[in-house]
């Protein structure tokens, strides 16, 4: 496609959205209630923020016209050169903001996310780096004001972690903390190691958006729900009361057992609120099997399978696979500042997705 015809279709679908928006505000005022109300609402709102960009655009378009036309001018033409070189850093500043804010969206960007992290191959000292990376998760949370509730917080018994469930509550939180779903790999020297050898350990996360119960369907003739005793390290409140549940999902297989609190109703809540993030993201995955190759092209594919990241402790690093990066900060990001690896991951992503939209 030619650079005209690029701008010939690109003007044309600024046109159809100032015409939709229209549409919409017309509808709003006049023909709907609802729930087509509500929906053309949210469609609405959604909509303002990318007019808006728009017809800042049209104006700095009729801005330059008008300059250019001062040029002819002896008058005011040096005042013309001075207006165009703003108009020329402008203009383009504009239009990149307009593509990325046409870009296809992740409808589950803007939800509360849950955070499941285990540790893999390494043993006690895999246990320890995930009980600290739940915690730089932690931190991380509470940075952005996010609510981060523990769900499950299985103890070694050594300060190391088994098993780590939150839900982190807030806006966006899954836009950002999608990109953290794989293998984390962690190179250091164990406090145990006596001769200085450097060991290498991994750790699972998984990062799902949160549901709602009208997202997933779930019949309760498919759940098996069974009661025991909380027990072993790990369940801060272990007691001789049948508290602890464990529902399966017969379908499918899934699997959520949960024994923090004390109360048996509590658990069963916390549980099948994971439950139902888990069948949900089983759903989303499903719904785009038929673009399985292009996610395989996209920054991180969301599999808890895939290596993304490598915390070296020696070298002081921390370097993302997927994109190349390496930052010598590992004691900032250990302590949650994820953020410039993320906005790292956001960026390459919008790139590969704005090219992809160029040559289609």
């Amino acid at each position: 496609m030619s650079s005209e015809e690029f701008s010939a279709s690109f003007n044309d679908r600024l046109d159809k959205i100032i015409a939709r928006s229209e549409e919409l505000q017309h509808l709003l005022s006049t023909e709907i209630s609802g729930d087509e109300f509500i929906e053309a609402s949210r469609e609405y709102a959604e909509l303002n923020p990318l007019v808006a960009l728009i017809e800042s655009l049209r104006t700095a378009e009729k801005d330059y016209q008008a300059v250019q036309e001062m040029l002819d001018d002896p008058e005011m033409k040096d005042l013309a050169q001075v207006e165009l070189q703003g108009l020329h850093e402008k203009l383009p500043e504009i239009r990149h903001k307009i593509r990325l804010a046409m870009l296809p969206k992740d409808k589950a960007d803007e939800r509360s996310a849950i955070l499941e992290l285990r540790p893999a191959a390494g043993g006690d000292e895999a246990g320890l780096f995930a009980a600290e990376l739940f915690s730089a998760y932690q931190r991380y949370a509470e940075s952005r004001g996010w609510r981060f509730e523990i769900l499950e917080y299985g103890d070694t018994g050594l300060g190391g972690l088994k098993e780590g469930i939150a839900s982190i509550t807030g806006t966006g939180v899954f836009a950002r903390l999608k990109y953290e779903s794989g293998v984390h790999r962690v190179q250091r020297v164990p406090a145990t190691e006596s001769q200085g050898r450097v060991h290498t350990s991994t750790v699972t996360v998984a990062v799902l958006p949160e549901a709602e119960e009208v997202d997933v369907t779930i019949d309760e003739s498919d759940l098996r729900i069974d009661v025991y005793r909380a027990s072993g390290a790990g369940g801060q409140h272990v007691n001789k009361t049948e508290s602890a549940v464990r529902i399966t999902h017969i379908p499918t297989g899934v699997v959520v057992a949960m024994q923090e609190e004390k109360s048996q109703h509590k658990n069963k809540a916390k549980a099948m609120k994971i439950l139902r993030a888990r069948l949900y993201e089983q759903q989303r995955l499903a719904a785009h099997e038929n673009r399985a190759a292009d996610r395989r092209s996209q920054v991180g594919t969301g599999d808890r399978s895939e290596r993304i990241r490598t915390y070296n402790f020696p070298q002081g690093r921390v370097t993302d696979h997927r994109v190349n990066l390496t930052l010598h900060k590992i004691d900032r990001v250990m302590l949650g500042e994820f953020d410039e690896i993320i906005d790292y991951l956001i960026q390459e992503e919008q790139s590969r997705l704005l090219a992809s939209e160029e040559n289609t």
